[in-house]
């Protein structure tokens, strides 16, 4: 009996909705442990500190060079019930990172992922270098994802049941993604693009009520938008300019390339940290290609077939021959919910990849708009080969993953973009234990966070860049920092320190020794360092 009863037990132990939970346990773990180990990035300093000017003197007016409304009002509202620090600023984009795994699951109870695609799915989710690190950074990019695949999962269930429910869900995951970032119409196009497909081709239908449903859900949607936009009513005026301030300022960008790259710039971050998943997802567009062969061939004799029967000029016989040419005839087959997934997904991330290595723009978090759907298409017809490749690919992402997200120092990692330096840490150390501090440049982020409020920035004089040498040692400062390129040799009374601010890995810092880079992770890293000269003699109050 007993040995009946373990055995239930390790049956248990082994289902897919178990493997499932220890994956989901697994991604609580790496979103939320030593959530406040780095110190905050530039951008993600930026961010919280709006939140926290919404919260303590309730200003915020939409700017599309700092993204999206939502960020700042869940941030503003997770402050003011656990308090303002890096952690908590970090709690909302660890827990829709957490979440974003959560969703896989519905994908296979609808029917569109096997448990083994399911279970692989949300182990690379769950593991990837780039989901994780983006999962613990204040910045929008992990919102859009997580609102993307919320946004697909509702459409599905409404597809499949006509429930308003979802339709309404689906709605306001569109409407969150619009007011978190402006990059959420592109996952739009590409998803009503296929949509539109799916239509014509007759692969998908309309529950009888949708107009009813596609009405509500636009304006729920309207409205949520509207909403935020509006700063919640008051300012209105920014409702019917935002879209036109978004596009103007991020063409702008586009243009000028601020933050350029090659067209090639993510191909080189998933050769750097998710090698197992563009390899499978490479093997699986093979694959399905291969697989769709056959039934490819068949089409084209039919057309063959087809171009020997005389077609009629007339509008309508041209109509006729179109939708004979490329539409199913109703009632239609029956086509496999799997295949067609992953038929989308490809789509899916060869617009991703397209767009963005297009855009002007090239910064490390976009390449999680094109990893979500690499990683479906790399769970394509699991063979005892992927499996392997799953099992030792876990271990190769689990390593990076620890790397990347979990060393408390500065590394050098293109992932990082521009971080700013552990070095901080000390400069900061300083700065509390001074009574009087000058900083004569405007390199001043994250430190506008870190000592915000008057209590904490009372002690700071800020000049905005160097000042004259007689008048900061007239301000009777015990601490002076100042920029390394734009500094002094020397103050009298002051001993020098340099120290790095920021720091980043691009080709300069490892051309010559690419190699090498990429299996020690090893090389000099570009910087922006501080100056800070700290006082030898007493302060006289």
């Amino acid at each position: 009996m007993k040995a009946a009863s373990d055995t239930l037990f390790y049956k248990w132990l082994l289902k897919p909705e178990s493997l499932f939970i220890y994956i989901l346990l697994a991604t609580v773990v790496l979103r939320f442990a030593f959530l406040d180990l780095k110190l905050f990035h530039h951008d993600e300093a930026v961010h919280a500190w709006f939140a926290y000017q919404l919260l303590t003197k309730g200003t915020y007016i939409y700017n599309p060079v700092f993204h999206g409304p939502f960020l700042f009002y869940a941030t503003a509202g997770l402050f003011s019930i656990f308090g303002d620090s890096d952690l908590v600023g970090r709690l909302l984009p660890a827990f829709l990172g957490t979440l974003l795994v959560a969703l896989v699951y519905p994908l296979y109870r609808m029917g569109y992922l096997d448990k083994n695609q399911m279970l692989v799915a949300a182990l690379f989710l769950a593991l990837s270098p780039s989901m994780v690190y983006f999962s613990r950074f204040l910045r929008n990019d992990i919102f859009i994802v997580f609102f993307s695949l919320l946004l697909l999962v509702a459409a599905l269930a409404y597809f499949n049941s006509g429930r308003l429910r979802f339709a309404l869900l689906a709605g306001l995951a569109a409407a969150l993604g619009m007011s978190a970032k402006e990059n959420m119409p592109i996952v739009l196009v590409i998803f009503g693009t296929y949509l539109i497909y799916c239509l014509w081709t007759r692969r998908l239908s309309l529950p009888p009520t949708w107009k009813r449903d596609i009405l509500l859900a636009s304006v729920l949607a309207g409205g949520v938008i509207a909403l935020f936009y509006s700063s919640f009513g008051v300012h209105p005026e920014i409702v019917l300019k935002a879209g036109q301030m978004a596009i103007s300022h991020w063409t702008e960008m586009h243009g000028i390339q601020r933050l350029g790259g090659p067209w090639f710039f993510y191909l080189i971050l998933f050769v750097l940290y998710e090698v197992p998943i563009i390899l499978l997802a490479g093997m699986g567009l093979c694959g399905f290609i291969a697989a769709n062969t056959s039934s490819l061939k068949q089409r084209l004799n039919n057309v063959e077939i087809q171009d020997d029967i005389p077609v009629s000029s007339s509008p309508s016989s041209m109509r006729d021959w179109l939708f004979s040419r490329y539409r199913r005839p109703e009632p239609g087959i029956v086509y496999d919910p799997k295949t067609e997934f992953i038929r989308f997904s490809i789509w899916w991330m060869f617009a991703s990849l397209t767009i963005y290595a297009y855009i002007g723009e090239k910064v490390p978090w976009l390449i999680l708009h094109q990893l979500l759907p690499m990683i479906f298409v790399a769970t394509f017809r699991l063979d005892r080969l992927k499996m392997v490749i799953v099992v030792v690919g876990t271990l190769i992402l689990l390593g990076m993953t620890m790397h990347v997200a979990f060393t408390p120092a500065d590394i050098a990692e293109p992932i990082v973009q521009v971080q700013n330096s552990e070095d901080l840490r000390l400069v900061m150390k300083w700065i509390d234990a001074s009574d009087r501090i000058g900083i004569a440049t405007d390199t001043i982020w994250p430190l506008n966070w870190y000592y915000r409020g008057d209590d904490r920035w009372s002690k700071i004089t800020y000049y905005g860049g160097k000042s004259n040498e007689g008048a900061l040692l007239a301000g009777n400062f015990d601490l002076i920092i100042t920029h390394d390129m734009d500094s002094y040799e020397e103050l009298r009374g002051f001993n020098k320190t340099t120290l790095k601010h920021s720091y980043w890995v691009t080709y300069y810092e490892v051309q010559g020794k690419i190699l090498w880079y990429y299996v020690t992770r090893q090389t000099e890293v570009g910087s922006k360092k501080y100056d800070v000269f700290r006082s030898n003699t007493p302060v006289i109050n």
